[in-house]
């Protein structure tokens, strides 16, 4: 509580409420997946009008994907999306100077059946494995990446199936795959129904250089646009960090927003809402981008060209740093 009391003082202070005469509020355009988490902090902070004390103006454009997102941004429909820095430092590589900043660390798992006799990492050699995102996906490369490391080829060594989450989210319900890695809320949702993690992709992060949970999912935006605008920047950060305290500290808080979150029971509501939680970030963002800059190398080399274009390292002004020491 005192956490998010401190959060709306420094909301109400960027906002200039505190006996300062009110100005207009300034219009932050936000393309925002409609299913994406997202959309379940942006309900909060209208249920609280933590919009209104940050003195912001949220123009929200509903899309129906990531990609529709960067289209967005990178065409200048919206100011703000959603997305990870592995896409900001590849369109950086481009020549858009774009930046990213911290949203969540959560990433995905590996998930069997709990009748399953998977039990390890290295028991998915020879068995079928339903791969979330693509060959490029950055949670499917972290894997390997990790794998080799134990002389495993995953790769090569297992059947690989990939698709959508959804789909193969079904499909490993169904029990036509051996095993999936799929995204946090597909595997929360699967945890739901009795299925259970082999291993956390967060968890093997360490293995591969990093110190702790990193976050790969951020707010993304035009490095012009948030020099320009650093106020309007730092009352957003600071509105979505109070939604997030809400999140964090209050239960009934993820009853209101249930609908959002297409939860089909109060189990699978409970592991969305337990997994959200384990994802927000809490390190200085210096420790996000040093761990950042070692997980692009290993990104980089098992992804190759495809993945990450000509660029080798994570540009220095990939993150962006609310304020000077942040």
């Amino acid at each position: 509580m005192k956490n998010f009391i401190r959060i709306l003082l420094a909301v109400a202070v960027l906002a200039g409420v505190s006996g300062v005469p009110c100005r207009a509020a300034e219009t932050i355009r936000l393309a925002v997946q409609k299913t994406g988490t997202f959309a379940w902090e942006l309900a909060v902070i209208r249920a609280h009008g933590l919009d209104n004390k940050a003195n912001l103006a949220l123009q929200v454009d509903e899309l129906a994907s990531p990609e529709a997102g960067k289209v967005a941004l990178r065409g200048g429909a919206a100011d703000v999306i959603v997305s990870d820095w592995l896409w900001v430092a590849r369109e950086r590589g481009f020549g858009a100077k774009l930046v990213f900043y911290p949203y969540s660390s959560a990433l995905g798992a590996v998930m069997v059946s709990n009748a399953s006799s998977i039990r390890t990492l290295a028991d998915l050699k020879g068995r079928k494995l339903a791969v979330a995102g693509g060959p490029i996906d950055k949670s499917w490369l972290l894997l390997q990446a990790s794998m080799k490391q134990d002389g495993i080829d995953l790769k090569s060594e297992s059947t690989i199936i990939y698709g959508s989450p959804p789909l193969l989210a079904a499909k490993t319900l169904s029990g036509e795959m051996d095993a999936t890695v799929n995204y946090w809320n597909f595997c929360a949702a699967l945890e739901a129904k009795g299925f259970r993690r082999i291993a956390a992709l967060e968890d093997l992060l360490p293995k591969l250089g990093a110190k702790g949970r990193t976050a790969m999912v951020g707010y993304v935006f035009d490095e012009g646009w948030g020099s320009a605008n650093r106020d309007v920047v730092a009352r957003f950060i600071a509105m979505t960090r109070a939604a997030k305290e809400i999140l964090m500290t209050s239960d009934a808080e993820w009853e209101k927003i249930a609908p959002l979150t297409g939860a089909a029971d109060a189990a699978t509501l409970q592991a969305y809402r337990d997994r959200y939680r384990e994802g927000i970030p809490h390190r200085p963002i210096a420790d996000e981008e040093a761990d950042a800059r070692v997980l692009y190398r290993v990104l980089a080399e098992v992804g190759g060209r495809e993945l990450v274009g000509s660029v080798k390292e994570l540009d220095p002004g990939t993150f962006y740093h609310a304020i000077p020491g942040d």
